[in-house]
């Protein structure tokens, strides 16, 4: 389940850089399960990258 806006903005700075490393790492390795064909859960693609540009709007307001 994707991070609400809500949750994201109690966060701080260096929250908001860790989690934005973490869900990259998570979508490298979504990425690399999808090409092995050992993806199942196709909706996942657009969490991770939806709660990335949740992130990274917040770090750019700031």
């Amino acid at each position: 389940m994707s991070i609400k806006i809500k949750e994201l903005r109690q966060k701080s700075e260096k929250e908001l850089i860790a989690l934005l490393a973490e869900e990259k790492e998570g979508l490298r390795k979504l990425r690399f399960s999808d090409s092995a064909g050992k993806l199942k859960r196709n909706h996942l693609y657009s969490e991770k990258r939806k709660t990335i540009a949740r992130v990274k709007t917040l770090l750019k307001k700031d």
